[in-house]
């Protein structure tokens, strides 16, 4: 849960000056589907796959210490609450041995972000 409506998560993940000042690092972001992004200072890139304003988000996605032309597929769902967004999160195809980072990393470099960026405005 965020305390935020789906228009504000929608725009912390896909602009790219937002994006940045909530993870902290450089990010190129298309919003386009097709289009190619890039996060933390060119740590994670990927495609997206599909893109619905404010509900839905869906793109490959790897970061650059993973084996060459490995993708994983993250899905971002946002549902519109009383109280905010719940956003609901999945991702596959993560490499075996970096799954816990990679949990990890969304929960310490997305998800508590986002929320302290959230409730500070």
């Amino acid at each position: 849960m965020l305390p935020a409506t789906p228009h504000q998560v929608y725009e912390l993940l896909m602009d790219e000056r937002q994006h940045a000042v909530f993870t902290g690092g450089e990010a190129k972001i298309s919003r386009e589907v097709g289009g190619e992004f890039t996060t933390f200072d060119g740590w994670a890139s990927g495609k997206n796959i599909e893109l619905v304003p404010d509900k839905k988000i869906v793109q490959t996605w790897r970061a650059d210490d993973w084996p060459a032309g490995h993708y994983s597929t993250i899905t971002i769902k946002l549902i519109k609450t009383p109280k905010g967004t719940k956003l609901l999160f999945t991702q596959t195809d993560v490499p075996a041995n970096r799954a816990k980072s990679i949990a990890r990393g969304w929960r310490d470099y997305y998800w508590q972000p986002m929320r302290l960026t959230l409730e500070a405005t």
